[in-house]
């Protein structure tokens, strides 16, 4: 399961030499996993509305080329299938007008309750949802 999603770099996000300062990738990561959620019904409100939350707790990052103010980037973002309770994503980030790999990243999740309580096997809504898309529960 794979989602491309494409922004513009933005003033705020760069450096005085004009450069996407490192921490903004963070930022990067999150839409192309809320753009994948979007697409394949995995919303942060959709997890929230069945009494979850998935909190980042790990990421991994490979800086490739710089990024400059006005460049326009395609952020690949895809599920990784895990049977244990958690969400892991690998992303490549391009820089669109020569398809450079700007960045390759790997983040995973886990699934806390409302109360923040971690959860140690795959919620119901989780299970169902893998199941929907062809996936192992």
């Amino acid at each position: 399961m794979v989602d491309r999603t494409r922004t513009r770099i933005r003033f705020s996000e760069v450096d005085a030499l004009g450069i996407v300062w490192h921490g903004n990738f963070v930022k990067y990561l999150e839409d192309g996993r809320e753009s994948f959620g979007e697409k394949y019904g995995l919303g942060y409100l959709d997890v929230y509305g069945k009494g979850w939350s998935m909190p980042v707790v790990k990421l991994e990052m490979d800086y490739k080329v710089q990024l400059k103010y006005g460049q326009e980037i395609i952020i690949e973002t895809r599920f990784v299938e895990v049977e244990a309770a958690k969400l892991v994503f690998e992303y490549t980030i391009y820089r669109k007008d020569d398809m450079a790999v700007v960045l390759t990243a790997r983040s995973i999740q886990v699934f806390v309750n409302l109360k923040g309580e971690l959860e140690l096997t795959n919620p119901e809504f989780f299970v169902k949802w893998k199941a929907v898309h062809d996936l192992k529960a």
